[in-house]
């Protein structure tokens, strides 16, 4: 172990205590955490339209404050724009992190002065914690590379504007930057393929001992790697690379490509950042689901999904949830968001202490016929199926098709990038169908109700997935292809 990762231990240690504490205390925190929102936010605009005085407990609160999505928040968004202070937050954003909306065009979520160091402070928590309870800390003593959007910033009424990957990069200390890749220079060029060409030449000779990034976009690092070099492996290549950390999608269906990549296993951390805020980590290894993040300044609720786009849905807090029910996550953040619906779906997989799993997204979903199939159980069909068989995923997205072309019962299309495609496709499409019946009853239902036909796959040139991100302007950065869709827009544009 080298003089960085020596020094740091003991703070590591510091650090797993602390998350043990409040995890252990996560329901008390988040009541503390919806009283001190409330107060602090008293005397904004928000605060006054909504009656944050007369609020004095949960009941109230929901009285108070309606589910909204981002267009139902937007006119405040568009007064802080317009020079306002005091509007959703006291004071003004420190950031706006600029995202991707589907019906909103861009999105401009605020980032508070108290919530922006929590976004870097959690990353850095989840990492110290792999440290201390593995006892694995070398990556401290070699070099880093965080794929991440472009840190050069835009400014809308004084407020620095962009990517939260982008922004993100401003927050790193500087006793931690000596270790980073790439360059500056480098995480500033747009264009992900002219970028990903320069992280390849920084990085080839490097001691690369931690990766960070999108599961799809780090597969395009290691590829161009290995063409650059001529090697076999990544392990070839960096032969001290020890952890892989990633956020944003299942890492399941990357898997054995990017180990077969790399010439074998890599530890792997999970995160779940948002630019809402930082929302879950892992905080065991192994572990099943995220520690939901209790005490970083934000009070979650949880709708049974099936409710969430009903008038008046069922409204619960940490309390009152239950494992393995698909909720809808709604936040309050000390960045001023109240009652947003993030558009993600989670499950509970323990309360002692609370870990959850992203289920899916409250958009995407295929529910054409009522059967209201989310992304974990598509990625729970496929995947024990094609390991099974030796069969490698690139990437995948299922979308319904309602009247078939070549006529009969309507079915589920299932689009799919193969590294190796099956020597017996129907063969395949029987047994992936016949997982996904044990896991939605609608659509075993569907299925012998004689309403659908079996699923069907159809499968995708290579790079299929790649060259759609680059048409729809997403390729590289903290983009994902939406495993599922209700209509066939992707289908379509892949086909």
């Amino acid at each position: 172990m080298g003089f960085r990762s020596i020094l740091t231990r003991p703070f590591a240690k510091i650090i797993a205590r602390s998350i043990d504490r409040w995890a252990a205390d996560a329901v008390d925190r988040q009541a503390n955490t919806l009283h001190q929102l409330v107060a602090k936010a008293a005397n904004t605009a928000f605060g006054r339209d909504h009656g944050f005085s007369e609020i004095h407990d949960y009941e109230d609160f929901k009285k108070a404050v309606p589910i909204r999505d981002y267009e139902d928040l937007k006119h405040y968004v568009e007064r802080i724009k317009n020079g306002e202070s005091d509007v959703l937050w006291p004071g003004k954003p420190a950031y706006f992190a600029k995202t991707s909306g589907t019906t909103s065009g861009v999105k401009y979520i605020p980032m508070s002065k108290e919530s922006t160091p929590l976004h870097f402070g959690t990353a850095r928590n989840a990492v110290f914690n792999y440290f201390a309870r593995t006892g694995k800390g070398q990556w401290m003593d070699g070099k880093m590379i965080f794929l991440s959007g472009s840190p050069e910033l835009d400014e809308i009424a004084g407020i620095p504007t962009g990517r939260l990957s982008g922004i993100s990069n401003h927050l790193v200390p500087g006793w931690l930057r000596t270790n980073q890749l790439p360059s500056w220079k480098t995480n500033c060029v747009e264009d992900w393929e002219e970028k990903l060409e320069l992280i390849v030449g920084e990085t080839k000779d490097a001691d690369m001992r931690l990766i960070s990034g999108i599961p799809p976009w780090v597969q395009m690092y290691y590829e161009r790697l290995l063409e650059r070099t001529g090697k076999r492996t990544i392990r070839e290549i960096f032969p001290n690379y020890s952890v892989f950390v990633y956020g944003g999608v299942n890492f399941e269906p990357y898997r054995a490509k990017l180990e077969e990549l790399v010439g074998g296993p890599v530890d792997s951390l999970e995160t779940y950042p948002a630019s809402e805020g930082f929302i879950a980590f892992q905080d065991r290894f192994p572990s099943e689901g995220l520690l939901l993040n209790a005490d970083a300044g934000m009070f979650f609720e949880f709708v049974p999904a099936e409710e969430i786009f009903n008038d008046n849905p069922t409204r619960l807090w940490l309390k009152d949830v239950e494992i393995g029910v698909n909720y809808a996550l709604i936040l309050h953040t000390n960045a001023g968001l109240w009652g947003y619906n993030i558009g993600d779906t989670v499950q509970f997989v323990s309360k002692n202490p609370y870990r959850i799993v992203v289920s899916g997204r409250t958009k995407h979903f295929i529910s054409a016929f009522g059967e209201h199939v989310i992304g974990k159980e598509v990625e729970e069909a496929l995947l024990p199926v094609a390991n099974a068989a030796g069969i490698r995923i690139v990437e995948f997205t299922v979308a319904p098709q309602v009247t078939p072309p070549e006529g009969g019962l309507p079915y589920h299309e299932w689009l799919v990038e193969f590294d190796n495609i099956p020597a017996d496709l129907s063969a395949f499409e029987l047994e992936v169908d016949a997982a996904m019946r044990e896991q939605n009853i609608y659509y075993e239902d569907l299925i012998t109700g004689n309403i659908l036909r079996t699923l069907r796959i159809k499968p995708l040139k290579r790079d299929a997935f790649r060259e759609y991100m680059k048409s729809q302007g997403k390729l590289g950065g903290q983009n994902k292809v939406p495993r599922l869709s209700n209509d066939r827009k992707i289908a379509d544009a892949l086909e």
